[in-house]
């Protein structure tokens, strides 16, 4: 049995029933097939080997996706309190995201309008009212406005309301912080309202953030990405961890333009399953899997959901930043115990086998080998979601 099946359950917690769920997502989860009756159909699909490799191909996307719409930056859990802030150089773009005193997120380019230094010069959660540079002690308030300027006396005319910070169109989804990168009018439009419910629904926005972590890696974002929108690498790729919980099926999936909804039952599932114990945890029998546009994975498990935002850095570079969320903190050493150990099971599942995989293959693929990748029906979301994504990509062009 794997370490993945020994892990027990916290006692006292909150789970998620069914009935917690959103009508749309009630109604998708008992389309699931009876494992015994599910059934997969095979498909003929490639993609060529340079939108994976291509400095061309790399740019469309930078133009199109990642500076056309916005994307994701970090989660509402993250700053679950005013006065929280926190950088992130994930896009190759010093941010700054900060919950304000009312309440609400804002964005701004991480540069003190003075010289351009840093405020922030590390990745941490900070909970403060203000930001100062450290260079010349200009102070900021987290709505962006200049309030203190060291010296004052030695500027002439300088026009304190002119100086305030950068400020980029920003907005909650579904408890996931998207960011206009570019500054320019943010065209929302890609952005699912269905999937926001289900993130809703999954407690996403009101999650705690248990643990995080940030993998640096040699794979172009697609090569990372194509793992979590298919199952047939599980059985065989994690063979010696997670492998054993996961049968080949056929996930139910719903497409809400470049967001894609897999649900799947877990092994041995039925329908009639989901009514024997109203109160008892969905999660135990149903894995909800997200690709919500362009770039953010939400994966489900029994005690914790995983959130994974995949940050294009270069052709063939990808930050990834890691989410382990739960409902609420571990209130006891036994739902402790259980946290930490999910949180080293998981983070050894995507880093040392996904992530791992995402490299190696992006070896093969800059020495031009294949010169198409090929998918079969257990991989036919992939095929999907790359259907959208090019809709965008050519359009305009």
């Amino acid at each position: 049995m794997s370490s993945a099946a020994t892990i027990e359950k916290p006692s006292n917690r909150r789970v998620t029933t069914l009935a917690m769920l959103n009508p749309n997502l009630q109604a998708a989860i008992r389309r699931i097939p009876a494992e015994k009756d599910a059934t997969t159909d095979p498909i003929a699909a490639t993609r060529p080997n340079a939108i994976f490799t291509s400095r061309d191909h790399f740019d469309l996307e930078q133009a199109k996706i990642f500076r056309r719409y916005p994307v994701p930056v970090t989660l509402s859990a993250l700053l679950s309190e005013p006065g929280m802030v926190v950088a992130d150089d994930g896009y190759g773009l010093p941010l700054i995201i900060a919950r304000g005193r009312d309440g609400e997120v804002r964005a701004f380019i991480n540069a003190c309008q003075h010289k351009g230094s840093k405020l922030l010069e590390d990745c941490e959660v900070h909970k403060q009212g203000r930001l100062t540079c450290p260079y010349h002690a200009w102070t900021y308030g987290l709505d962006g406005k200049l309030v203190g300027v060291a010296r004052a006396d030695m500027f002439d005319g300088l026009e304190k309301d002119k100086r305030g910070l950068k400020a980029l169109p920003t907005r909650e989804w579904g408890g996931v912080i998207y960011v206009q990168l570019d500054g320019g009018e943010a065209d929302w439009s890609q952005l699912s309202d269905q999937i926001a419910d289900d993130f809703e629904s999954l407690g996403i926005p009101t999650a705690h953030v248990y643990g995080r972590k940030s993998f640096e890696l040699k794979a172009n974002w697609k090569v990372v990405l194509e793992p979590f929108l298919e199952g047939y690498h599980v059985q065989r790729l994690h063979a010696a961890s997670i492998g054993d919980l996961f049968v080949d099926a056929p996930n139910i999936v719903d497409t809400f333009g470049a967001n894609v909804r897999q649900l799947s039952g877990r092994v041995g599932y039925s329908p009639a399953m989901l009514d024997e114990d109203p109160s008892g945890n969905v999660h135990k029998l149903v894995t909800h899997a997200y690709t919500a546009f362009p770039n953010c994975v939400v994966v489900t498990s029994q005690y914790y959901t995983s959130v994974m935002l995949l940050k294009p850095r270069d052709v063939d570079r990808t930050t990834v930043h890691y989410f382990m969320l739960t409902p609420e903190p571990a209130t006891t050493p036994k739902a402790e115990e259980v946290f930490k150990r999910s949180y080293e099971l998981i983070v050894q599942v995507f880093g040392g086998e996904d992530f791992r995989a995402a490299e190696i293959s992006q070896e093969g693929l800059n020495a031009g080998v294949p010169e198409t990748t090929v998918y079969c029906g257990l991989e036919e979301n992939i095929v999907r979601y790359y259907d959208a994504l090019e809709k965008l990509l050519t359009a305009n062009r």
